[in-house]
Formats: C-alpha cells, sequence, structure tokens
C-alpha cells in the first residue's frame, strides 16, 4: 500500500513541477519553432506513458496486494495483451521519431540565398570567416595553420584571399537573413550551440558539418560548446551580435580579410630576431598575439582581465604572483619563460595543474613573452593616467 501511494505523489509531484518550474527555454529568436514543437510532441509523449505507467503500476500494487488466503494466479502469456503493447509501443515511437526525422532534413538544408558562415573551433576559443566579394570560401587543410594563418587557409587558393577573418569570440549576423553554418575543428570534438536560436551542431575534426537558421530578433545572444572538449569546456564561450543589416554591413567592413592579415603579420625571420630582419618590440608583440591565437592561450588567458582557466594576462608583467605554497615571485621574462616550459612545477594560487606542455622554440616563447609585456605596459599605463586624474 505505501508503495502505491509513493507512486502517486511521484506522478502528481513530476506534473505539478512541470508547470511551476522556473525553468523554461529561452525565448525563441530563429524561424526554428520546429524544434520547439518536436520537443513538445515528446514531452508529451514520454509525459503520458510516464503517468499511465506509473498508476498502472500503483493499481496493481494495490489491487494485488498480500491478502491472507489468496495465491497469484499464473498466466504464462497473453498474445492479445502482447499484441497491444507492441502495436502502441510502436505507435509512441513513430510519433517521437517522425517530426524529427522531416525538421532535421530541413534543419541541414540550407536555402540557395542563404549568407555563409564558417565556425572553427578550438581548445577554447571560437574564429569566424566570412566570404568576401566573390561569394566563396577559400579552401582550407590543417596543414596550412600557422601564427599568421590560425584558420589554416590555404594561401595559394586565389578564392580565399578576399575572405573575412574574425578570430575572436565575437561574430555579427544580420537580422532576417538565412545564414548557413560550416563547422569544423582544430582538435577535439566541439559543438557550436546558441540556445535562443535552438541551433546546434557537433564540430568533429577532419570533417565539415553544417546547418542554417534565420535570426529574427535583434540582441546579443550566448555561444556555447555544447561537447565536453577539456578542462577549459565551461569557459569556451562568445557572443552573436544580431543587427540591422546596415549595421553588419559596417561591422563587416571593419574586419581585415586573409590576404591583409598575411600581409600585415610580420615573417618568422623578423619576429624571431635574425640578423638582417626588424625585431622591435612591437613587431615580437605581433608575433606573439598571433602565436596566442593559433597555440589556443587566449583560450585559457584573457587579456581583458576576465577570469579564466589560467591567470589573466592584462597587466600581469611586473605583477608579483603568489603559488599554492605560499611563496611568491615577480612576473618577469625569466617567469614567463618557466611557466610556459615547465607549467606544473610551480602552480599560481587560485588555478589548478590544467595547462598542458606545449612545443615551443626560443623565438615563440620570447614573441609570446613580448604579448605578454605588451599588456602589463598598457596596463601600467592606464593605471598610471587614472591615478594622475
Amino acid at each position: 500500500m505505501a508503495l502505491a501511494i509513493a507512486l502517486v505523489i511521484i506522478v502528481v509531484a513530476s506534473v505539478l513541477f512541470h508547470f511551476v518550474s522556473p525553468w523554461w527555454a529561452t525565448p525563441l529568436a530563429s524561424n526554428w519553432k520546429q524544434m520547439d514543437d518536436t520537443l513538445t510532441i515528446t514531452l508529451v509523449i514520454t509525459g503520458v506513458f510516464f503517468i499511465v505507467i506509473n498508476l498502472f503500476v500503483g493499481y496493481i500494487v494495490w489491487r494485488f496486494r498480500h491478502r491472507d488466503g489468496m495465491r497469484a494466479g499464473y498466466q504464462p502469456e497473453n498474445s492479445k495483451l502482447e499484441l497491444w503493447l507492441i502495436g502502441g509501443t510502436t505507435l509512441g515511437v513513430i510519433a517521437l521519431l517522425a517530426p524529427g526525422l522531416f525538421v532535421y532534413a530541413e534543419y541541414v538544408h540550407a536555402p540557395a540565398n542563404a549568407m555563409v558562415l564558417e565556425v572553427v573551433g578550438q581548445q577554447w576559443q571560437w574564429a569566424f570567416r566570412f566570404p568576401g566579394q566573390g561569394g566563396q570560401l577559400g579552401t582550407s587543410d590543417a596543414r596550412f595553420v600557422t601564427p599568421a594563418n590560425p584558420l589554416g587557409v590555404n594561401p595559394d587558393d586565389p578564392r580565399g584571399q578576399d575572405d573575412i577573418i574574425v578570430v575572436g569570440n565575437e561574430v555579427h549576423l544580420p537580422l532576417n537573413r538565412p545564414v548557413k553554418v560550416l563547422l569544423r575543428s582544430k582538435d577535439v570534438l566541439h559543438d557550436f550551440y546558441v540556445p535562443p536560436f535552438r541551433a546546434r551542431m557537433n564540430m568533429v575534426p577532419g570533417m565539415v558539418t553544417s546547418f542554417w537558421f534565420t535570426p529574427t530578433k535583434a540582441g546579443t545572444f550566448e555561444i556555447l560548446c555544447a561537447q565536453l572538449c577539456g578542462v577549459g569546456h565551461y569557459n569556451m564561450r562568445g557572443h552573436v551580435v544580431v543587427e540591422d543589416e546596415a549595421a553588419f554591413r559596417a561591422w563587416l567592413a571593419r574586419q581585415p580579410t586573409f590576404a591583409l592579415t598575411m600581409l600585415k603579420t610580420p615573417a618568422p625571420a623578423a619576429a624571431a630576431g635574425v640578423a638582417g630582419a626588424p625585431a622591435g618590440a612591437d613587431t615580437l608583440a605581433t608575433q606573439g598575439r598571433a602565436l596566442a591565437q593559433s597555440k589556443g592561450c587566449v583560450g585559457c588567458h584573457s587579456i581583458d582581465g576576465t577570469a579564466g582557466v589560467g591567470p589573466s594576462w592584462k597587466g600581469l608583467y611586473g605583477r608579483t604572483e603568489t603559488f599554492a605554497d605560499g611563496s611568491t615571485a615577480k612576473v618577469d621574462d625569466a617567469y614567463l619563460k618557466a611557466e610556459m616550459t615547465e607549467p606544473h612545477v610551480r602552480l599560481v594560487k587560485g588555478f589548478g595543474p590544467l595547462m598542458p606542455r606545449i612545443p615551443l622554440s626560443e623565438a615563440e616563447v620570447g614573441a609570446l613573452i613580448a604579448y605578454i609585456r605588451a599588456n602589463g605596459a598598457d596596463a601600467a599605463a592606464t593605471q598610471a593616467g587614472s591615478a594622475a586624474k
């Protein structure tokens, strides 16, 4: 009897919780109402089965409870009941699967007039690419990835020279215009997910996946990685800014083309200080910035003071850091080199042993140090200016 009462209470509490729960889907901001409808169908069908089965079990427990002088009847099979169960289950599975199959078929077939956006995932950051005036993306391959070319765009493909490169965690899109999203990963399995768009897709290393959607509301929406991709997974976030066509065109015009990024990035010889090549601090810092992007450093170390998996690089150089054992050290060139080459020897207080040992040449270490030093100098100058005021 107690078990039957418990089952009834569980059913009633579950239904009530569904209606009073504060955890509902984010407001829809794309054309994919079909996604919400499919989820509703699934919830209704599974909810009906949950209620009927549990109430039926509760009834059976009560109806056939133990009583003196009664014995359970032996019935090895019931063909009629089995047919009803098979038929009901089959109809339920069809009702669950069919809407999703129709919606998915439309989800992966973009309209012919859709704008193309490529999304590239890497632990733990996002990058984006738009076609240029030619309207076609250039080819890409992992063998072309360098500090100067973090997206691996084929430098010999003329179609890629005017591609718009956005290396950062924010991308802009026009309002009410279909967008075909091409997805690829540079390292492990990721998943590009914007909850208000009801749009997500796995990013599988070695292949390109795709889907499409149309943004229907202006605003800023958060990008999440929906596949566990390592210790910094929780910090792999970005933003999609949806705005009117004119504002989007103005933003896009400010972004560099692939050809321009290759021209602006100094040659490795210059960055390394090879004889006969200029090797100023600005040149090294520029090379360090490109390295930080291509090596994935910015996925853990922010440059704007935002908390992340590792210490922020803003104002880091020249600061005194405290380690987990209570000791301290001033952040200088020697400190940074030791932390880059042997990241687990000393742990900064408040951070775990998460940084992998990344193979770096002396020239690359020097360029990264120059970039961190530049961030430290900028922060110090800003603080000094504020104090003077």
